[in-house]
């Protein structure tokens, strides 16, 4: 019997009237179970119902409480909200049962990760509840006031919000109430914020809606979880059962990993993309396989994804562009614009990793190693959206290190070895966030009672009452919160800090980025990189291209900026350095160890098995997978090695080539091959590399300490760089690599803790940390003026209490890995991992050469001179002829003629004015006995013009159509004129870029 015979009629017709006959596999496991008011975590891949499994069933609970039949809750925690209320005085907020709900009250939330979301959710349900006679309504930052307010005069029965909306209703009073009649909590994509601090204070914000309605369904949906169980306790609560539902449905994945090398029409494509011919060769394979198939094409960051998408738009094709940084309306274009088809390919970041309905896609294209198994599976799964399809996932990988970790990656995810879930623990920003909503909750509260709502939530669960009365009294001292005689009590700051912090997103200023050659915005930097960065004359690479900062307006949070051709820092764009686990870059080890075992022809040898698992394991005993030996260093080894790649991983020929010339340029220079079991360390003087395949978070914990113990050995700075294979030391005196070798070999594993926590507290990494953390906890305004104001001197008072901890945990949490990087020291020690030292070698130079997943362009200058060329001759001036004074004419640069004429008078006196000049016409007309002396000066200049067009013709109009040159500057460059066109444009950006720089002292 089919599942949807337990439903009611009304959703059973529904389904007859969309042509939907049978439940898919998910929808058959979990209906049930829902009806039955379980807590469950559904996990199933993208595609196979998972929202129509959980919405079904609210439906039918919905229309059965509508028609007054009662409802059994799902089972309260320990200590239940029923009884006393929240005061302890008496009353209560309902415990577990039910009965007829009254009318006016929500019945069931669904919250989302994404506004995005929201609008896909609301479509969808919406239909569906307008057919039912049930009403659904989305609320979320955007909506309207009017939309609001009718919300909460009239709740919907079924109401889409995100985790910060929630927030809001359980302060206002009408939704307050509104709230009472909940029954059911959905939480899409629970993995994405069972991983963050979002859903840490998701979780206890469920937990004070349990205040209001007693104990309520929560229902968790994913396409990917990387530990089940952990994420099932996050969604219920420490001490609730939730079961998990695996609707593993085999929906068929193909991965391979390519690698495009270029060939025949690359390199001219590279010329005319002013590209990298690598680069050119990864874009032809991109537009090859759009136009065989609708793609969605992730890259790991926004730079990467304007770079590919600025290329894109100069060859004319229909590729879309879609990132976090672009408005919400150039978002909701490119969305609609690719699933009705007028894009056949979109270029996206993590923005359109989670369930944002664009239409059918058939392909997807990973720029770069997506560097976690879980970001593959969840990004592969948007092709193929649909039950019996297969989903296509190709990686383009642009390194030698790129290929081997891609092949990990993939291997990992169709064997479903997929990262952990890690939720934060105790985060003491989010506990400050939760007590002020629980003294606006209740107006007052007992300390107790506070504590026994909150560590009913999964994060808070090990959570003692004194680490909570340090909070509270932090919080206090903000004049956030009163305490007195054991009670926790609102005050009128409460309010105001509430709803400044209703999200745990960093609360950081962005800065708009505005070309003053191109007019026109480039696009947004991070605070962090602005206040430690950026100042006049320094430089940055954003979208592919070289920029100079020309000036800072702290006030209109704009920075302007110039092109130049020369390096400069790479923007740092917050969440985007997504980190390589430790179990993926041993992996990528292991392949290493073994394509030169076989090109060597040696014999299999060194540990394996453990933690990497899968085939041929990794680190930490077991067994190694038996692999064919090789048969010499020659072209038998090279073909079992190229075989090893494509038939044990999914490369192509192309990738496997890439990956084995760096190991055989290794072997043929008699140098070690770095890999999982072998740390090697090279290089002399002032730049030191330890190739160690212990993951970005385990090498940047390592590289932190090693940077320390040489800067107080040396007495000076140590710059360090790290990737998950290498770490980089740049120091301020000479060292050879056998020093920086024992000096790991000898650190005591239990020091490297206390050394962290010392050397880390003096980085700008950690005095950010501090600011988000002030900032939630009430100690900062978020519109501090840094410039009159010393951050570090603020963040002093706070670095040893509460504040501080919870910074360096955070920083420890995010960025390091204490154990793994302890457990490195003990196995170098035991002799588990071998360590060596060497000449520099192919794999150490690769981590400078290949830490970028866009290459820059050669010759950037060249695109820099097009896009000003191109700007000034669409820009607009003003022909007047200053002969017969009548004759004027309006148009672009480019409809210049090479020699300007009079068509009135034939006379070439004719001055080239800046549309906005146009009042310097009427001046010149004027009698001379009616001119001030401003009045001559000002028509002797339009006269200078003049002569200027006069005696060069269209290339003065040219320069006159420069911002901020006027006739003085044009005829300094004209004098200059040189017979190379480019150099005149450059020139022109030169003086274009110091009016910029100057203007502000004009008078």
């Amino acid at each position: 019997m089919s599942v949807f015979s337990r439903l009611r009629p009304e959703v059973r017709g529904l389904l007859a009237r969309q042509g939907i006959a049978e439940p898919t596999p998910p929808q058959k496991m979990a209906i049930p179970r829902i009806l039955a008011g379980e807590n469950i975590l559904l996990i199933a891949p993208t595609g196979t119902g998972k929202t129509e499994a959980a919405a079904l069933p609210l439906f039918n609970r919905i229309l059965r409480d509508k028609g007054g039949v009662g409802v059994r809750k799902a089972g309260a925690p320990k200590g239940g909200a029923g009884g006393k209320d929240a005061t302890g005085r008496g009353g209560g907020g309902g415990g577990p049962g039910g009965g007829v709900e009254e009318s006016g009250r929500i019945s069931a939330v669904y919250v989302t990760p994404l506004r995005a979301l929201n609008r896909d959710m609301l479509s969808r349900l919406q239909g569906w509840g307008n057919d039912l006679g049930i009403s659904v309504a989305v609320r979320h930052g955007d909506t309207t006031q009017a939309e609001r307010r009718a919300q909460s005069l009239r709740p919907p029965d079924l109401l889409i919000t995100t985790p910060e909306t929630l927030q809001v209703m359980l302060t206002g009073k009408r939704l307050r109430r509104s709230l009472r009649g909940i029954k059911t909590v959905v939480i899409d994509e629970v993995h994405e914020l069972a991983a963050s601090k979002r859903g840490s204070q998701l979780s206890v914000v469920l937990e004070r809606m349990v205040e209001v309605a007693g104990d309520f369904q929560r229902v968790g949906l994913s396409a990917t979880v990387g530990s089940p169980e952990t994420v099932a306790e996050f969604l219920a609560g420490p001490d609730r059962s939730c079961g998990i539902v695996r609707a593993d449905v085999e929906r068929a994945a193909e991965f391979r990993v390519v690698s495009p090398q270029p060939k025949g029409g690359d390199f001219a494509l590279a010329r005319r993309l002013e590209v990298d011919s690598q680069l050119a060769a990864q874009i032809r394979m991109i537009r090859e396989a759009v136009e065989e198939e609708r793609c969605l094409i992730f890259v790991n960051t926004r730079q990467a994804a304007e770079v590919l998408g600025s290329s894109f738009r100069r060859l004319g094709d229909d590729i879309g562009v879609h990132h976090g940084s672009l408005s919400k309306e150039v978002r909701i274009e490119a969305e609609e614009a690719f699933k009705a088809g007028r894009l056949r390919g979109l270029v996206c970041t993590s923005s359109m990793e989670l369930g944002i309905d664009i239409g059918d896609v058939d392909h997807v294209i990973q720029y770069s190693s997506p560097r976690e198994v879980s970001r593959l599976v969840q990004r592969v799964g948007r092709a193929g959206h649909g039950m019996g399809r297969i989903s296509l996932g190709t990686i383009i990988a642009t390194s030698p290190d790129d290929v081997a970790e891609a092949l990990a990656i993939a291997r990992r995810a169709n064997a479903k070895e997929l990262e952990e879930t890690r939720p934060h623990r105790k985060p003491k920003d989010v506990l400050a966030n939760q007590l002020v909503g629980l003294a606006l909750d209740f107006g007052e509260i007992p300390l107790g009672r506070s504590f026994e709502i909150i560590t009913r939530s999964y994060p808070f669960r090990d959570l003692s009452m004194g680490e909570m009365e340090v909070v509270a009294g932090e919080i206090e001292g903000h004049r956030l919160v009163y305490i007195e005689d054991g009670f926790l009590r609102r005050r009128r700051r409460s309010w105001e800090y509430y709803y400044q912090n209703l999200s745990m997103i960093p609360d950081e200023k962005r800065y708009t980025v505005y070309d003053v050659v191109g007019r026109k915005a480039v696009g947004t930097l991070d605070e962090a990189f602005v206040v430690n960065f950026a100042e006049a004359g320094a430089t940055f690479v954003a979208r592919g291209e070289i920029w100079e900062i020309v000036e800072v307006l702290e006030d209109e949070e704009e920075i302007r900026v110039a092109p130049i051709n020369r390096g400069g820092e790479i923007p740092t764009w917050s969440g985007e350095e997504i980190p390589v686990p430790w179990t993926v870059a041993q992996e990528a080890g292991e392949i290493r160890a073994r394509v030169a075992r076989l090109l060597e022809g040696g014999r299999a040898s060194g540990g394996g098995g453990g933690e990497t698992g899968g085939k041929g394991g990794g680190c930490g005993g077991g067994e190694e997978r038996d692999v064919p030996d090789g048969s010499g260093a020659g072209a038998g080894g090279e073909e079992a090695a190229g075989a090893f790649l494509m038939e044990e991983y999914p490369a192509d020929e192309e990738a496997a080539r890439l990956f084995l010339g760096m190991i055989k340029s290794q072997i043929s220079a008699h140098l070690p091959v770095p890999d999982h079991r072998t740390v090697t360390v090279e290089g002399d003087g002032t730049h030191i590399t330890v190739n160690a395949c212990l993951g970005t978070q385990a090498n940047e914990t390592l590289g932190r300490v090693l940077s320390a113990l040489l800067s107080a050995r040396l007495g000076g700075s140590v710059a360090l760089d790290v990737d998950p294979y290498r770490i980089g030391l740049e120091t301020s005196r000479p060292l050879i690599a056998e020093e920086v070798a024992a000096l790991l070999a000898d650190t005591d594993p239990d020091h490297i803790g206390p050394i962290l926590e010392l050397t880390v507290k003096n980085t700008s990494l950690f005095t950010w940390r501090m600011v988000h953390v002030a900032r939630k906890f009430g100690a900062l305004r978020r519109d501090l003026d840094r410039t009159t104001v010393s951050l570090k001197r603020v963040l002093g008072l706070f670095v040893d209490g509460p504040i501080g901890e919870e910074a360096m945990r955070e920083l420890f949490w995010d960025r390091l890995d204490l154990d793994r990087g302890r457990r490195a020291l003990e196995d170098l020690r035991r002799g588990e991992i071998a360590i060596t030292t060497s000449h520099p070698s192919p794999i150490g130079a690769e981590g400078r050469r290949g830490g970028r997943d866009v290459t820059t362009p050669q010759r950037a200058d060249g695109a820099v001179i097009e896009l000003l060329r191109d700007r000034i001759m669409n820009d607009r001036v003003i022909l007047f002829c200053v002969s017969c004074r009548g004759w004027k004419s309006l148009r672009t640069v480019r409809n210049v003629p090479e020699v300007p004429q009079c068509p009135q008078c034939g006379s070439r006196m004719v001055a080239a004015l800046k549309p906005w000049e146009e009042e310097e016409i009427g001046i010149v007309r004027k009698p001379e006995e009616m001119k001030t002396p401003e009045d001559r000066r000002r028509t002797k200049r339009v006269y200078r013009n003049a002569n200027l067009v006069l005696t060069y013709g269209k290339s003065a109009a040219v320069a006159l159509a420069s911002r901020g040159l006027g006739p003085e500057t044009a005829a300094r460059l004209m004098r200059n004129l040189r017979r190379d066109e480019d150099d005149f444009y450059r020139d022109i950006l030169k003086a274009e870029r110091e009016y910029a720089r100057t203007k502000r002292f004009w008078s």
